[in-house]
């Protein structure tokens, strides 16, 4: 009677670590295909936030150069001026011409830096929102890989109490994930700052 207790104990023993292996093998598939989605989509929003930074460069480089632009029309003004002060009455004209050409040109210099001041400031804008989705796919990515660490060691050492654990984090992995993907507006701020 004994061996077949032994056996059936055995038994036992056996289908509920098969059990628990299975419920960890669904767990890490589940788990692998929800990170591989998300890296589709975070490496898409790193692209898009390379861009706006290189558009945002670029066009702070082009609200540099209208300034330039403006700063010598301002220094032609200046030269008009102080030449039509000493020149004759004939070249009065002539002078004219050059102050009204320079003051058009400051005008337009002015309104096309304003506009890029705005385009860049909403480069920079997008930028900041892409890299808030960013930031909930990184949190996503951190706390799955951990939780398939953890189901690895819960399925070595046969624990409940750890499979459970492990689920809990990765509960937390798969909302910031489906936040990034959807866009909600969850962000432990305090942690991103943490590990940044």
């Amino acid at each position: 009677m004994t061996e077949a207790n032994d056996l059936q104990q055995r038994l036992d023993s056996s289908e509920e670590r098969n059990a628990l292996n299975n419920k960890v093998a669904v767990a890490v598939a589940i788990i692998s295909v929800f990170m591989a989605v998300c890296k589709v989509k975070d490496d898409n929003i790193v692209q898009a936030m390379l861009q706006a930074k290189s558009d945002q460069v670029d066009t702070w480089n082009e609200y540099q150069a209208k300034k330039l632009k403006q700063h010598l029309a301002e220094l032609g003004l200046n030269q008009v001026a102080a030449i039509g002060a000493l020149a004759p009455r004939e070249s009065s004209a002539a002078l004219e011409r050059q102050k009204k050409e320079y003051g058009e040109n400051i005008a337009r210099y002015k309104g096309e830096e304003e506009k890029l001041a705005a385009r860049a400031n909403g480069l920079g804008k997008q930028y900041d929102d892409l890299n808030y989705r960013d930031d909930q796919f990184d949190l996503s990515d951190a706390t799955l890989a951990v939780s398939l660490a953890m189901l690895a060691i819960a399925s070595l050492t046969q624990k409940k109490k750890l499979l459970y654990l492990a689920l809990a984090v990765a509960g937390f992995g798969i909302v910031m994930g489906v936040a990034g993907l959807a866009g909600l507006p969850l962000h432990p701020t305090a942690l991103v700052r943490a590990l940044s």
